[in-house]
């Protein structure tokens, strides 16, 4: 088996326009080993969902599209392969869990129908086929798995229907499971128990699970690794143990103080990122991020800087040491 089952190199996402494209996914490099689970953290408009789509060749184009990089499924890239090709890695070896479960399915199918029609794809047919739907409904923790095969999405709850993306998903017994902010839409006692079902499925399974969010909450106790994005690109890559103990780009920093304690002053003010993100297809010269950062000094409006090792496993674009700051 390759040490690296999915990697992308030198990503970049661009939309059409007249004159050409504007960038707004910049440079991006991920690896996801077998089994292992990466958390993506960012604020929205960083990137992240974008990236995850042109890796199942999912962007909307036009306008959007790949201007320059590689994304390789144990080094075969999926950028150059045919559509046949591309429909055996879609929902079989590489599977996506979007953020809002009641849009993804189709709400005049029942949903032991939709099940059985993704296992089909796949070449799992007939009784097979139901009863693999049954297996990965019971698998997700469904109290009435019959029940639910035989009902349509609207009469679900949305914390039962995000179970049932989640067994579609499975069903496949995929190698990689793509789960893009699926916890968004529910509630907070919903969303923990998300949560835990994807960690248990994913040590049952031993799936690679490359996760989503825009809340570093989320992945702290979930993920073995975290990258962060920001304006189009990862500006700080670390374990996820190094990267809360020692943040080493302001961002993270800034992500992580946002956060509510669990100390006695939980009811204090939370801290604020000043100002918004920018727009990534007018960044100009120098750091993104200088406008909002408060170590800002004259040589981040000059230029970005590349990713530099800050040991102990972590990267950051970043011109400062964090002793620096």
């Amino acid at each position: 088996m390759s040490e690296v089952l999915l990697e992308i190199r030198d990503l970049h996402i661009g939309i059409a326009r007249r004159h050409g494209a504007d960038e707004i996914v910049r440079g991006v490099n991920i690896s996801v080993a077998p089994g292992e689970k990466l958390g993506i953290v960012g604020e929205s408009g960083s990137g992240k969902t974008l990236t995850m789509l042109a890796v199942l060749r999912l962007l909307a184009s036009p306008p959007l599209s790949v201007l320059k990089g590689e994304i390789l499924l144990d080094g075969e890239d999926l950028a150059h392969v045919d559509e046949r090709r591309l429909r055996q890695v879609r929902g079989g070896e590489i599977a996506f869990v979007y953020q809002d479960p009641m849009s993804s399915l189709n709400p005049l199918l029942l949903v032991g129908r939709q099940i059985e029609e993704t296992l089909k794809a796949h070449g799992v047919t007939g009784a097979a086929a139901a009863q693999r739907t049954g297996e990965v409904l019971t698998q997700v923790g469904l109290a009435d798995p019959d029940r639910v095969r035989r009902s349509y999405p609207h009469q679900l709850s949305g914390g039962m229907i995000q179970r049932v993306m989640i067994a579609m998903a499975l069903a496949t017994s995929p190698r990689l499971l793509i789960a893009d902010e699926p916890t968004t839409a529910l509630d907070v006692t919903i969303q923990r128990q998300i949560l835990e079902l994807v960690t248990s499925l994913q040590e049952e399974t031993g799936m690679a699970v490359l996760w989503v969010t825009h809340d570093l909450g989320v992945v702290a106790s979930l993920v073995d690794r975290v990258a962060v994005m920001y304006a189009g690109r990862i500006v700080e890559s670390a374990t996820t143990e190094q990267l809360f103990a020692r943040p080493t780009h302001p961002y993270t920093s800034a992500l992580l103080q946002s956060l509510p304690g669990t100390g006695s002053s939980h009811r204090s003010p939370l801290h604020q990122i000043g100002g918004t993100p920018p727009d990534p297809t007018r960044l100009g010269a120098g750091c993104p991020f200088r406008v909002r950062c408060p170590f800002a000094e004259e040589r981040c409006a000059q230029a970005e800087p590349d990713l530099i090792d800050r040991g102990q496993g972590s990267l950051a674009a970043c011109w400062k040491d964090p002793s620096q700051w």
